[in-house]
């Protein structure tokens, strides 16, 4: 084993979590061969099959189980390492490792250039996912800050809110819908919806949003992409409920619209959210910082801005 590198191990333990070359691949920016190729060689150093095929699925072998501990308890210690030399570096020369729910990828790296902008010499490593996702993240210490709707209910976290985040019921203009006033829930819960996966923080606030008749909303379509759900309700195949962070484009082109449902919009918040038990680097501290104090305001600006151009 003493020529295996920290490469191999990180490859092999993300095709361990995610049981699968593919995910793994995606995760890392990576082709799948590559990924192949670095758990075959890390198989070749330790002289044993780390995984095996049982059907369409893979599974570690013994020797993969321990080596998967192994390489966690490596990793971590490099991450360790990495964080202390950047309490040295301060904020200007440190790096920044945060991610956020899909739906904040509208607006988000507008943030972060101005972060950025205040702190010149941060390098940024930014991340977009879902919740599901995203919690594997800070369970795997792999992100130092998250943003999302849902923080978890969990003690070992931190979460605090910075900003405002409605959730709307759009459809297309020429919806018969459209234009209607007051729309009893149970009467938009009738049209077929193209909604996110389950377990996506849209899914799960869409529960909060229809309570106990979530299970009389019409569900046409599953999809996991929000642009794509966009597309479709704007194609006419049906209504959505989405971020109203995701959609301010579309409204401002008039080819989406947001219905007047009873109980809607639904206000939620955005959060920042680490590990109780997480030292946060100076740079990271610094940016949930400046989330705390101007994150709202600078949602706000992002989002209007297309407006005053």
């Amino acid at each position: 084993m003493r020529n295996a590198t920290l490469r191999q191990l990180k490859v092999f333990e993300a095709v361990a979590r995610h049981r699968s070359f593919s995910r793994a691949a995606e995760e890392l920016h990576l082709t799948q061969p590559a990924v192949s190729t670095q758990v075959r060689k890390l198989e070749d150093h330790a002289g044993l099959p780390l995984f095996e095929q049982l059907g369409k699925k893979i599974h570690l072998t013994p020797a993969g189980a321990q080596m998967l501990q192994s390489s966690r308890e490596i990793i971590q210690k490099f991450k360790e390492a990495e964080e202390a030399m950047a309490q040295y570096k301060g904020v200007s020369g440190g790096q920044l490792n945060v991610s956020v729910i899909s739906a904040g990828d509208y607006f988000f790296p507008r943030l972060l250039v101005e972060f950025a902008q205040r702190h010149p010499g941060v390098t940024l490593n930014f991340g977009v996912c879902n919740r599901e996702e995203l919690l594997a993240q800070l369970d795997a210490n792999q992100t130092d800050l998250a943003v999302m709707v849902r923080p978890p209910l969990d003690a070992d976290m931190v979460a605090e809110p910075f900003a405002p985040h409605p959730y709307v019921i759009v459809a297309a203009p020429t919806h018969p819908l459209a234009g209607k006033k007051r729309i009893p829930a149970a009467r938009v819960a009738k049209e077929p919806f193209v909604v996110r996966e389950k377990g996506s923080d849209t899914w799960n606030s869409m529960q909060e949003a229809f309570g106990e008749r979530i299970g009389d909303v019409n569900v046409g379509m599953e999809i996991k992409s929000t642009e794509t759900i966009k597309q479709a309700v704007m194609a006419g195949m049906g209504v959505s409920f989405l971020s109203a962070h995701t959609i301010s484009r579309e409204l401002q082109a008039r080819s989406m619209v947001v219905l007047d449902v009873v109980g809607f919009p639904l206000m939620l918040n955005w959060y920042v959210v680490h590990r109780h038990t997480k030292r946060l680097p100076p740079v990271a501290q610094a940016f949930k910082a400046f989330l705390l104090a101007d994150g709202a305001s600078l949602v706000e600006r992002a989002l209007e801005g297309p407006k005053r151009r």
